[in-house]
């Protein structure tokens, strides 16, 4: 019988809050503890314990901007790391954006990733599975968002309000900077009258391009703060 794959684990915590963490044993400690014991208990698998902890005090799992984390990062795509072994899927992030993000950096290192409290192992087949169905849940949840947002915009659009971005030839802001609705700007729309006669008149569109440039009528001119 050939040797099992000898299975190289990193044990990854955090803390959202800077509370306690200067106690002899904290909830720091305690995540490792829990993990290291999981990983001891799989010895049989092959897999064995880093000594190098990583280990992010006070960080929120909102952003993937912490030292240890990136610092764990950096082994995996070395290839120095098989798996990484988390206390809950929280502790390595709060958002469903960035989980997909790591979890994809993570395949691309051949790297997969345990939560111990949560039956959560990237490793078996079941867990590639549950793994595939929450992230197609928040593709789903993203997906719906978009749509939402842009029925908002059409809604709105239909009832004449504006929706921001920059402005069409022929409407100026509202003066009243609460107010959602643009206002007839009468010179430029002049200008617009123009072009439309123009078309009807060449029935071409590069024609009236270049009538429009011998006139020198121009789009609309944008003053920015800058």
């Amino acid at each position: 019988m050939s040797p099992r794959r000898k299975i190289r684990c990193a044990i990854y915590t955090r803390k959202s809050s800077e509370d306690g963490l200067d106690q002899d044993f904290n909830s720091l400690d305690a995540q490792y503890e829990a993990c290291a014991a999981y990983v001891a208990s799989q010895r049989h698998e092959g897999r064995t314990l880093l000594s190098g902890r990583y280990d992010d005090g006070g960080l929120s799992g909102g952003t993937l901007e912490r030292p240890a984390l990136q610092r764990l990062l950096e082994e995996i795509d070395a290839g120095r790391i098989d798996m990484v072994v988390v206390y809950k899927i929280n502790r390595l992030t709060r958002s469903l954006d960035d989980f997909s993000k790591l979890v994809e950096r993570l395949e691309q290192a051949s790297c997969s990733f345990v939560s111990v409290t949560q039956a959560f192992n990237t490793s078996s087949s079941m867990g590639r599975l549950t793994l595939n169905v929450l992230l197609s849940f928040a593709q789903f949840e993203r997906e719906v968002t978009a749509e939402r947002i842009r029925d908002k915009i059409a809604a709105s659009k239909k009832k004449g309000l504006w929706m921001g971005s920059n402005l069409l030839l022929g409407y100026d802001r509202h003066l009243d900077p609460k107010a959602r609705t643009l206002v007839a700007n009468e010179e430029e729309a002049r200008t617009v009258r123009h072009l439309f006669g123009l078309y009807d008149e060449l029935g071409c569109l590069r024609k009236v391009e270049q009538r429009a440039t011998a006139k020198g009528l121009r789009s609309k001119r944008f003053v920015r703060a800058d």
